[in-house]
């Protein structure tokens, strides 16, 4: 792997905490959505959308760009917060979110947002489609990749193990499958309700190559990617352990968290939690 320079990590460190800070503030101008998963996949999408993914936001359709594909729809708050700073869009623009003739839905709309490539809803559906793309890929001799990022709670789907079978019978190693395992669903937590390991051998059985990263170290996410990006024969899986709510101190790893409305005060907390971070992240930068 080639090494990303320390200022490059903490400019990433830094966007990151800003996508935390748009989640925070479009969900609580809402008055609904989802926190914990989009909290927690921030470091994530500021690894994408300012490191590791092809895209052009001032030509969402360019034909060479890499695909990415949210499977678990309903953390779009982060996406769009990504999409924002990355300049898709104006970044006052995260406050329409969820409101009626909005382009920011509660799950992503392919038709009115350009630069998204499906509209989801039904969990566990995203991984076939992006398996669908990245074949489209292969007959077409294109050197993009599709980026499928998918939750934990999904793969209780049956559909995703379709997906997970023909991608393995056909190499797909164009296909890189992000999971947030961050253990939590609606209802509580994934080993609970229905459990999911091993789902490191799960992957491997299906003839996928299999990668464990912290996705809330952003050293390690990067590494990761590069990682998926030289393997070949096989599609690729990247397991990224997630803290839910990262970053707000009372969300961190509650379940309730994966969608609650915001009490009294809690939203001020919240912003200055991340803003006491923001400031530690400046001060490093700045030695």
């Amino acid at each position: 792997m080639e090494h990303i320079h320390d200022e490059e990590i903490k400019k990433l460190e830094l966007i990151a905490n800003r996508l935390r800070q748009h989640v925070i503030e479009s969900v609580a101008h809402a008055g609904s959505g989802h926190q914990g998963g989009p909290l927690g996949m921030a470091d994530i999408f500021s690894a994408l959308y300012f490191h590791i993914l092809n895209h052009n936001p001032k030509n969402p359709q360019w034909d060479e760009r890499d695909r990415l594909i949210l499977s678990n729809g309903h953390i779009c708050p982060v996406r769009y917060a990504a999409m924002a700073e990355a300049g898709y869009f104006p970044i006052s623009e995260l406050k329409t979110l969820r409101q009626f003739g909005s382009r920011l839905q509660g799950h992503p709309e392919r038709l009115r947002l350009p630069g998204s490539e499906t509209t989801s809803g039904p969990l566990g559906a995203g991984l076939a489609q992006a398996v669908g793309v990245a074949l489209a890929g292969k007959f077409d001799k294109k050197k993009w990749y599709v980026y499928a990022l998918t939750s934990d709670g999904e793969h209780e789907a049956g559909l995703h193990y379709e997906a997970m079978l023909f991608a393995g019978k056909n190499k797909l190693d164009n296909l890189i499958c992000v999971v947030d395992r961050n253990n939590i669903q609606i209802d509580g937590n994934t080993e609970d309700i229905m459990p999911l390991e091993p789902l490191r051998e799960k992957y491997e059985a299906f003839n996928w190559h299999v990668i464990e990263i912290n996705g809330n170290d952003m050293e390690d996410v990067i590494r990761g990617f590069e990682e998926a990006k030289s393997i070949h024969q096989k599609p690729i899986c990247i397991i990224a352990h997630t803290i839910p709510g990262r970053g707000v101190s009372f969300m961190e790893n509650n379940y309730v968290w994966h969608s609650q409305p915001f009490k009294e005060g809690e939203v001020e907390q919240a912003l200055a939690e991340l803003r006491t971070i923001e400031e530690k992240l400046i001060t490093e930068h700045a030695q």
